[in-house]
């Protein structure tokens, strides 16, 4: 008889998201991501897409009783550290999904508002939007919204011209966000400037070096990586701070699998290891 303790449990992350053939966003690159960082992914399908590295071609969301079953099944077996959210594909999904969080007030969770793909694609609309600002946003502790999906959920009737981020991010925070990560990926300047808000204003400001090129599914990326890193235990401050480093990382060493945008490598870090072996080897220092 095997007498040997069962090895610690890696932290477990909840994903609501959409699946993406490609691997390149969605939940692929969730599990990617998490997997990556020493976390063990569950998920809860909201909906299917069928796109590329170019675009997406249509998307069909699940319906919200099959999320909730998904979702509470698992819920009743495992302890879940972490929920991490992506596109919910539907009004009746935003609701359901608002519901089961609600009864986990105690569990962080990271809202990654996808409302477009990197081409420009619709992914959430304006039911949808309104739906996540009124049933979500109370219950997140961190929101990462790029800066054109800042100021669409942010905007005001009363806006004469386009708010500044700084604006943007204190709305969001009086509709009930903890906290609010807006990446500047979609701004014209020269590096990439990445702000994280809490109720007092700036937390920190972080610049990193404009990459050449397109990237699907950075945003997932990097909310998953915050995900992951809160699950281990990390502070908001710190888990935005290494997500950032590693995400970064993760684009630098992205690939171009097909004929559209270039893919984040989530394993740089194996991968990079590999290299450095060869390398050694190589030199005869091995």
């Amino acid at each position: 008889m095997n007498s040997t303790p069962n090895p610690p449990c890696p932290p477990l992350v909840l994903v609501f998201a959409a699946s993406d053939p490609s691997s390149g966003a969605g939940v692929q690159a969730d599990l990617l991501t998490l997997a990556s960082l020493g976390c063990h992914p569950l998920t809860a399908i909201t909906a299917i897409t069928v796109q590329d590295t170019v675009g997406v071609q249509s998307i069909q969301a699940l319906s919200a009783e099959l999320v909730e079953q998904q979702a509470r099944t698992i819920l009743e077996d495992m302890p879940v550290a972490a929920f991490k959210i992506g596109v919910l594909g539907s009004v009746e999904n935003v609701l359901a999904v608002a519901e089961i969080v609600s009864d986990y007030p105690d569990i962080p969770l990271i809202l990654d508002p996808v409302l477009a793909s990197g081409r420009g694609d619709e992914l959430s609309g304006e039911e949808i939007i309104s739906a996540m600002r009124e049933m979500l946003l109370p219950q997140t502790t961190l929101i990462v919204p790029n800066a054109p999906e800042a100021r669409r959920l942010a905007e005001s009737d009363e806006d004469e011209s386009e708010p500044s981020i700084d604006v943007c991010a204190q709305r969001l925070i009086e509709m009930g966000a903890q906290y609010v990560l807006i990446t500047g990926t979609h701004e014209s300047t020269p590096q990439v400037i990445n702000t994280l808000y809490g109720p007092e204003g700036v937390l920190r400001r972080d610049e990193w070096e404009r990459l050449p090129g397109s990237y699907h599914g950075s945003g997932c990326t990097l909310a998953s990586a915050i995900t992951g890193c809160i699950a281990g235990g990390a502070n908001v401050d710190d888990a935005v701070r290494d997500a950032q480093d590693y995400t970064w990382q993760t684009l630098k060493n992205g690939f171009r699998a097909g004929m559209g945008q270039f893919i984040p490598d989530r394993f740089f870090w194996a991968r990079n290891d590999d290299e450095s072996s060869e390398d050694k080897a190589a030199d005869g220092k091995e």
